[in-house]
């Protein structure tokens, strides 16, 4: 399969296109995956608003972490697949310190991890929704910064700002990045 390179903030990590996003809810890869696990890291308010069909709602890293905690079966492809409204902030976060913690977590037998295959939706929510809406429950889309949602976007910032405390910021230097366009790296 040929890797596609643009520039993307994220070069670090492995992206899947919205249209890959829907072969894998269609179906297209079900011979090949045991299980795929979509993770929306976008606040609650957002992802009652509308969400990609079958994905569960781990905004906090207590969340992510419970994810280690599910049992993998050997020789089964369980893929986790993460997205936030524009897979720009939250979205990587998360990605990236589910891979910390699964590195920690399996250190004496590198380089197994739990979850070996991990990406990070190109475009979010938002480019999913406008090209898959039809894959969305509700079919509809509530952005982080909507009026109606003043008052809990406030509380889930102050929340999250407890969970990233500590954190180092990623430099938003554009770079090159890897995305597959018309399917998962197999």
């Amino acid at each position: 399969m040929e890797i596609i390179s643009f520039k993307f903030p994220h070069s670090d990590l492995k992206s899947i296109s919205a249209d890959t996003m829907a072969e894998v809810l269609s179906g297209v890869y079900s011979d090949r995956l045991h299980k795929v696990t979509i993770v929306d890291c976008r606040y609650p308010y957002e992802f009652e608003g509308g969400h990609i069909r079958g994905a569960v709602n781990m905004y906090t890293r207590d969340a992510v972490n419970s994810l280690l905690g599910t049992q993998t079966t050997a020789g089964k492809r369980h893929v986790l697949i993460f997205h936030c409204e524009f897979s720009s902030e939250r979205g990587p976060t998360m990605y990236r310190h589910l891979r910390s913690q699964d590195r920690a977590l399996n250190q004496d037998h590198y380089p197994k991890l739990n979850f070996p295959e991990v990406y990070l939706l190109h475009g979010g929510y938002k480019a999913f929704y406008e090209s898959h809406g039809d894959l969305c429950d509700p079919d509809s889309y509530t952005p982080m910064l909507h009026l109606d949602h003043c008052a809990d976007l406030r509380h889930f910032r102050v929340k999250s700002k407890t969970w990233t405390a500590g954190s180092e910021k990623v430099s938003s230097r554009r770079h090159r990045s890897r995305i597959f366009p018309s399917g998962l790296d197999f």
